[in-house]
């Protein structure tokens, strides 16, 4: 499990160095909307404050949804601090959500990453055990 982590980290760091990030519930809604072909995963945090947020429980389910059904990868990670900070995000940043982080690429062929192959194929394992969203533990630091 850790070298799923360590692959969801170098993805992450890969894709913000190339502007492949979209961070935010909205943002991420906007773009698959419209460009759904260039979402190569999806990353959910699912935390404390998820359990009692019912608009965003209505978001994730409808972001799962979409992801499904145009057969997007899809991860959870329980560690906003840890994403945010992979991500450049910082705690004072408020304005910035980073409980949907959309993984993209202007063109999917163009962009071959080791790390985004682990994640693909991890994916499709788990969906082999049932387990349509899988959870990640990101290394610690």
């Amino acid at each position: 499990m850790q070298v799923i982590g360590t692959a969801l980290e170098e993805l992450l760091v890969s894709a913000k160095n190339q502007d492949c990030l979209t961070v935010g519930v909205h943002e991420s809604a906007k773009v698959m909307n419209v460009y759904p072909d260039n979402v190569a995963c999806c990353v959910l945090v699912i935390d404390e404050e998820y359990e009692c947020d019912i608009a965003r429980q209505i978001h994730f389910t409808l972001i799962q949804a979409f992801c499904f059904e145009n057969d997007i990868n899809i991860v959870r990670v329980n560690d906003i601090e840890r994403l945010a900070s992979i991500v450049g995000i910082d705690e004072s940043e408020e304005s910035k959500d980073v409980h949907c982080i959309l993984i993209t690429s202007p063109n999917v062929d163009s962009w071959k990453d080791p790390a985004l192959d682990k994640l693909r194929l991890f994916c499709k394992e788990s969906r082999g055990m049932y387990e349509w969203v899988p959870t990640i533990t990101l290394p610690e630091r």
